[in-house]
């Protein structure tokens, strides 16, 4: 049974490193030296850093980085304000509508986004957003039941108590808000703003289908610069993703713990 076991978790290990293992030795390969080799083999050189150059200097990468963080930027600004004051309402106050509003939110999630691309489509269009930052930025900030429930977890575990006395102090529900629920959710932001900006930061089809412009590429869609039509400079895309996938390994090794302890605190009182 040990055997089986070990035996599992290896064919796990390798499936797992074996992906970022191909990319690492051929993001180090000249061309003639990757079409000469096997994928698997490790490069002449690991010092050789002309990919690295050629992925900045012809696929715009540094733009890309600057493009998709203004995004993420105002992205999560605007999905933390909306995310929050919708729990906010949700969660302390009774009125006749509130299932419907929930079930607003659930029934825009169940739909398959696919089907409704034409629609979206014409949408961003009609407003003008074609072609610009604003086209992602629209589309990410809609309807995200997950952080509503997640605000929600929290906003359920804030006593009442805090509400009442701070009424009786004359405080409005907008001063309730800013300064009683809005930093006693900061572990909830903290977990939002990671899964958010990895999500945002890893998707390619938005920004390819809504921002075709060159200008306008992210770091997802800058590797298609190296893809021809019947081949692909895949040393060169090797050494982007490399690049590309650094940001999100270095927030994850050291925030990994935010995401566990967001997504379960508030979930069992």
């Amino acid at each position: 049974m040990d055997f089986i076991k070990y035996f599992t978790l290896l064919i796990g290990v390798f499936v797992v490193l074996f992906p970022p293992y191909v990319v690492i030795v051929n993001a180090f390969k000249s061309t003639d030296e990757f079409n000469t080799t096997s994928s698997t083999a490790l490069p002449k050189s690991f010092l050789n850093f002309d990919n690295f150059v050629a992925v900045f200097e012809r696929g715009g990468l540094l733009s890309g980085f600057g493009n998709v963080l203004f995004i993420i930027i105002i992205t999560l600004t605007l999905n933390i304000l909306f995310g929050t004051m919708v729990a906010y309402v949700l969660g302390r106050f009774s009125f006749k509508m509130k299932p419907v509003v929930f079930g607003a939110y659930l029934v825009a999630t169940i739909i398959p986004s696919i089907t409704t691309q034409v629609a979206t489509f014409g949408i961003i269009k009609d407003l003008g957003l074609y072609n610009t930052l604003g086209a992602p930025i629209v589309l990410y900030i809609g309807a995200d039941v997950i952080q509503i429930i997640l605000y929600m977890q929290f906003i359920r575990n804030i006593p009442f108590d805090l509400d009442e006395n701070a009424m009786v102090e004359g405080a409005s529900l907008f001063k309730i808000y800013r300064s009683i629920i809005f930093p006693l959710l900061t572990p909830a932001t903290a977990t939002l703003v990671i899964l958010k900006t990895i999500g945002i930061y890893n998707d390619m089809y938005i920004p390819y289908l809504y921002m075709p412009k060159q200008s306008l590429g992210v770091v997802t869609t800058v590797l298609m610069r190296f893809q021809g039509v019947n081949s692909g400079e895949w040393n060169l895309i090797c050494a982007a993703i490399l690049i590309i996938l650094l940001p999100t390994v270095i927030l994850y090794i050291f925030l990994q713990r935010y995401i566990f302890e967001g997504v379960t605190s508030g979930a069992v009182k």
